[in-house]
C-alpha cells in the first residue's frame, strides 16, 4: 500500500476561504512542571464531540493557558465523550467549526493544513466507493453569498508515526508529564509502516498531527470521481 500527504491545490484558482474555529477546546499548557514548556496544539480536532452535556461546558469556550492540574482535570471531563482512537493534548478542539465563509469552493477545502472540509455530495460518493474511516461533521458556518455549498468537516483520527530514521538522533523522548514531543516536522518525512492503520484510508499522524495522510485507494477514488481542491504528495515508508 502506498501513502500520500494531502495539501491544498492552489492551481485551480478557487477563492473560497473559511474563517472559523471549533466551538470548544482544551486549555493550553501554562509551564509544564517537568519540561517547563508553555504550549498548545489545535491540530487534533474532534468535531463530532458535543460538550453541551458537561455542566462546565462554558469553561471550554475560551482559548487560554492553564496550570497542568487544571488542564488534566478538564481533559478527564472530556475523555468519556471522545471517539475510539482519539488522542488529546493541550489545545485539542471539539464540536463544530463556527464562523463564516465566502468565495468559490472546490469539492475539498483545505485552507488550514490540519483541517479538511468536503462537500456533502463528494463525501457520499467516496463512502459509496467503500473508503474506510470517512466521517463528515456539520459546521456552524455562515456563507456570505447565495448558492453556498454544504461543507462538512472530516473527523480525522491521529494514527501512525514518523519513522525514527527521519528524526534527529539526539532527540529527547516525549515529556512524561505533559506529552510534548518538541520536534519540528522533518523536511523529508518517512512513515513508520509498522504504526500505520490497516482500517483507515484517511488519518493524521499522531506525532505530527498537522500532516494528513491518505492511502492510494483514497487518491484513486478522488481522481476517478473528479474531486478537486486538494493535491497528493507521495510519502515514503520504512519497515
Amino acid at each position: 500500500m502506498r501513502y500520500f500527504s494531502i495539501e491544498e491545490d492552489k492551481s485551480l484558482g478557487y477563492t473560497g476561504f473559511v474563517n472559523a474555529r471549533h466551538k470548544w477546546l482544551l486549555p493550553g499548557m501554562d509551564t509544564c512542571p517537568a519540561c517547563k514548556a508553555i504550549w498548545a496544539d489545535t491540530s487534533k480536532a474532534y468535531p463530532s464531540v458535543d460538550l453541551t452535556p458537561l455542566a462546565a461546558g462554558a469553561d471550554f469556550e475560551e482559548a487560554r493557558a492553564e496550570p497542568i492540574e487544571e488542564y488534566e482535570r478538564m481533559r478527564e471531563l472530556v475523555r468519556p465523550l471522545l471517539p475510539p482512537g482519539a488522542v488529546v493534548e493541550p489545545g485539542s478542539c471539539f464540536g463544530p467549526l463556527v464562523g463564516n465563509a465566502q468565495g468559490r469552493f472546490g469539492q475539498f477545502v483545505s485552507n488550514y493544513s490540519y483541517l479538511l472540509l468536503v462537500r456533502r455530495e463528494a463525501l457520499e460518493k467516496l463512502q459509496a466507493e467503500g473508503l474506510r474511516g470517512l466521517k463528515g461533521c456539520r459546521m456552524e458556518v455562515r456563507f456570505r453569498q447565495r448558492n453556498s455549498p454544504e461543507l462538512l468537516e472530516l473527523e480525522i483520527l491521529p494514527v501512525g508515526r514518523a519513522h525514527p530514521d527521519c528524526l534527529p538522533p539526539d532527540r529527547k523522548p516525549p515529556c512524561p508529564r505533559c506529552g510534548r514531543l518538541g520536534l519540528s516536522l522533518p523536511k523529508e518525512l518517512l512513515l513508520d509502516m509498522s504504526t500505520l492503520p490497516t482500517d483507515l484510508d484517511l488519518f493524521r499522524l499522531e506525532d505530527f498531527s498537522t500532516v494528513l495522510v491518505c492511502t492510494e485507494r483514497f487518491v484513486e477514488a478522488c481522481q476517478r470521481l473528479g474531486l478537486d481542491g486538494i493535491t497528493f504528495l507521495p510519502l515514503p515508508t520504512v519497515g
